[in-house]
């Protein structure tokens, strides 16, 4: 893939806009206080030399490893480039992890400094991380940080002159992202500057992007979809990125970016969905729709709602989202289009394109992208943006690439004809029944839609039929501890359970649902950064109730 010589990393870009265009707002940044702060693409580069030159005088080894800890911020960002200014390796890791997984990370990364970024303390992992800082070391303190003891990123650029940046090669490594982990310990992914410009380069044959366009960002930047869609896009393109504030502030942070990119996981696109059918019943909205003369007005009004009026790409990834939120999504003219990626290739693998998009599939390859089924249904590709390896551990390297150099995803996958992709479940998600046949898990939830669900996870290994566990969205479970009628609720649960089951294989139809009463959340560890469900935390929690429930012979079973 070709890369403009003055592009070819992520630092190159910054200069090159500071110089193209140093008075265009790059980062626009909301505070607890009200306030909104632009940072110019000069301003940026700037601020980026004047910490390269404090970190140089820190005399660390070449080519340490620095870690970024913080929600997402414009300083997330300029510190990210900072460490490479002062030619080192980022290591991001999620506000959200525990204590236990933070100290995990340190230690295998070998972190010789910290950026302490925006944190909410309990709302976070900060209460719990904080403890497993390793002792004596150093840490900076960027905007809204909760240290105030330690250097401050605000006083150091003021105090230091400009350095003139060490210009990183293209092929050396620029960051190890550890993985979420939705099992076992995280692994360190090593990616080069390279990998990271030719998931750029490729998403410019894909979407047009020019400097002219805008993002929010509000997914964590330690993890590489973010990473990529938002911080590395936007330095190659040049357009400008705003960040969201907190959650209750979201909207109000979305209205103000107006993107004209947007990428979401699907829990938060279901979370819209279920929040514009609070206000309009969706029997209203199909009524609506139906009237010539209101049916363009009132999905204008919805999408400007949302703040998506003037979004012309909008994506969607990380875990599956069922066609009919998608169905729905595209009835108010937004075409909302799966992508397909993991960590080990930088969130870059397959996308489905404008006007070709085919619901139940998350497209076709991506440009240089190579793509085959191997053993067992997984899938296996290969591209320019794969990583180098996991950072200390060859073995896991050498099991997870193929000799011929292709990442073996972990994914079930299958390729029609036409070569689009549909992704049929995780290898290692497969459980079996107390008859010893095997469910695909992810399949089977995705068939199940109701408005008033959130998140579903399939469970039942070493029962007789597997069971669906249902997390209701916020509104309804509120109404429902305030005293709201279950009986139609059930009733429609029940109709909907019938209708996946006239779908599914006799091992595999549900025998019943469960409606949670313990929200799934980041905090409790049920799901992860990018909000897809932790299977086997999840199954941890509930596997000793399983016995019971089926015990009640019902077909729908209330926690609440």
């Amino acid at each position: 893939m070709a890369v403009d010589p003055l592009k070819q990393t992520s630092l190159h870009c910054l200069y090159y806009w500071a110089t193209q265009s140093p008075d265009k707002p790059y980062l626009t940044q909301p505070f607890p206080d009200g306030t909104v702060e632009d940072i110019t693409w000069k301003q940026a580069a700037d601020q980026v030399s004047r910490m390269a030159a404090h970190i140089r005088s820190l005399e660390l080894p070449a080519r340490s490893t620095i870690a970024i800890l913080g929600k997402n911020s414009a300083h997330w960002i300029l510190s990210d480039l900072a460490i490479w200014a002062a030619g080192h390796v980022s290591v991001p890791l999620y506000p959200t992890l525990n204590g236990e997984s933070a100290a995990y990370i340190f230690e295998h990364s070998e972190a010789k400094l910290l950026f302490l970024g925006k944190l909410d303390g309990a709302a976070d992992g900060w209460d719990d991380i904080k403890g497993h800082i390793p002792p004596g070391l150093p840490i900076i303190s960027l905007p809204m940080s909760p240290m105030d003891d330690v250097p401050k990123w605000l006083d150091i650029i003021v105090d230091n002159e400009p350095a003139s940046p060490s210009m990183p090669d293209p092929d050396s490594l620029a960051t190890i992202a550890y993985t979420s982990g939705s099992t076992g310990r995280p692994k360190g992914v090593m990616h080069s500057f390279k990998a990271m410009m030719s998931v750029a380069d490729g998403l410019q044959q894909m979407f047009t992007a020019s400097s002219d366009d805008r993002m929010l960002s509000y997914l964590p930047l330690a993890h590489v979809a973010e990473r990529a869609a938002v911080e590395t896009q936007s330095l190659y393109f040049g357009f400008h990125v705003y960040f969201a504030n907190t959650l209750d502030t979201f909207q109000q942070d979305l209205q103000r970016a107006r993107p004209t990119l947007f990428f979401s996981v699907p829990r938060l696109w279901m979370k819209f969905y279920l929040g514009v059918n609070a206000k309009l019943p969706l029997k209203k909205q199909a009524l609506l729709f139906k009237i010539p003369f209101l049916n363009s007005i009132v999905k204008k009004k919805v999408l400007k709602q949302l703040g998506l009026d003037h979004c012309r790409a909008a994506l969607t990834g990380a875990a599956p989202l069922s066609e009919e939120i998608i169905t729905w999504y595209r009835s108010l003219g937004l075409e909302l289009l799966e992508v397909y990626g993991m960590t080990e290739n930088f969130g870059y693998s397959h996308a489905s394109r404008p006007g070709q998009a085919r619901t139940g599939f998350v497209g076709i390859a991506n440009p240089g992208v190579e793509h085959r089924i191997g053993d067992e249904g997984e899938l296996q590709v290969r591209s320019a943006s794969m990583m180098l390896g996991y950072y200390r551990n060859d073995e896991k390297t050498r099991e997870d690439i193929t000799a011929d150099g292709f990442l073996k995803t972990g994914d079930m996958g299958e390729i029609d004809a036409d070569g689009y992709l549909r992704i049929t479940g995780r290898v290692k998600d497969l459980f079996k029944t107390s008859k010893g046949k095997y469910v695909v898990p992810v399949p089977i939830e995705n068939r199940f839609n109701h408005p008033s669900v959130e998140v579903v996870c399939a469970a039942g290994a070493n029962q007789p039929q597997p069971c669906l566990m249902l997390l209701l969205s916020e509104a309804i479970r509120n109404a429902l501890t305030a005293g709201m009628n279950r009986d139609e609720l059930e009733q429609e649960l029940m109709s909907e359970l019938n209708a996946v089951n006239k779908g599914c294989e006799a091992h595999e139809k549900i025998a019943f649902v469960v409606l949670v009463k313990e929200p799934w959340t980041m905090e409790n560890g049920m799901l992860t950064p990018t909000m897809k469900i932790k299977r086997n935390v999840i199954e941890d929690v509930y596997n000793p109730k399983m016995d019971g429930w089926f015990e009640q012979q019902k077909k729908v079973i209330w926690e609440f």
